[in-house]
């Protein structure tokens, strides 16, 4: 009998392309049901008893975690995800696997294989790692010091002073230094929240900027504030509700 999967991610495009990747890299695996969302994944999940469920971390309804919580002992899990915390201690709990965003096919081919064999043995219990993930340990008083960053086909480490700024674009941030860029799926909010705040300025609303990386301060022809970045060819224009912090410099 083919081994069956359910699908679960709440972009429609990714979903769509994750069934194709793995009808190329596994043919015989049968797609038995597709979720836009975590309530949809659980109830797939109880109806079609799934070998392996493909979970996107965040979803709305309910987390990707909290369906992994209830395929704990009955599915096999494979994380799909851009959010780097999570596939890193995923895979090295060495309890599920994980594919990386951007996907492509040369990563989902070498998640396939090791699902396979995992096929060979029993779902493994993952109340331990949906625990440690679901309620990670205090922050030491420590800032990022470094960023996972998806690049294309690879996943980039950029070094927090490497980085000019952040911009977010829907689900996803773009982290961008002198002469890279690279997609994490954080948001503003979450980077506001672990970057070190003498350094990192928030100037819009979906903009953090690196201090250390503006050359210039100006302003444009209708007065609003504006930053010149090192090494990079765009000006930033600073929002109005935090005009007030780039007035000292």
């Amino acid at each position: 009998m083919n081994p069956r999967a359910v699908i679960a991610e709440d972009e429609p495009l990714l979903r769509e392309q994750l069934r194709e990747l793995l009808a190329a890299a596994w043919p015989e695996l049968a797609i038995v049901a597709e979720a836009e969302d975590g309530a949809q994944a659980i109830r797939a999940l109880e109806e079609h008893k799934p070998h392996v469920l493909f979970l996107d971390i965040e979803m709305p309804e309910a987390s990707g975690l909290e369906v992994a919580r209830l395929a704990s002992g009955r599915s096999h899990v494979v994380f799909v995800t851009a959010y780097d915390q999570y596939a890193v201690a995923a895979f090295e709990e060495g309890a599920v696997d994980y594919v990386m965003k951007p996907l492509t096919g040369a990563r989902l081919a070498a998640a396939v294989l090791r699902v396979k064999q995992r096929l060979q043995n029993a779902p493994a219990n993952l109340d331990g790692l949906v625990e440690s993930l679901a309620n990670p340990p205090p922050r030491s008083g420590q800032y990022l010091r470094w960023i996972n960053a998806s690049r294309g086909t690879d996943v980039q480490l950029i070094t927090i002073d490497e980085v000019r700024y952040f911009h977010s674009d829907t689900k996803y941030t773009r982290v961008v230094a002198a002469r890279i860029e690279g997609l994490i799926r954080m948001t503003i909010k979450e980077l506001v929240e672990q970057l070190d705040p003498s350094v990192f300025w928030q100037m819009h609303r979906s903009t953090i900027v690196n201090l250390n990386a503006v050359e210039s301060v100006g302003r444009d022809i209708k007065g609003h504030i504006t930053l010149r970045i090192k090494d990079r060819p765009e000006i930033l224009q600073v929002s109005q509700p935090y005009t007030h912090l780039f007035r000292q410099m």
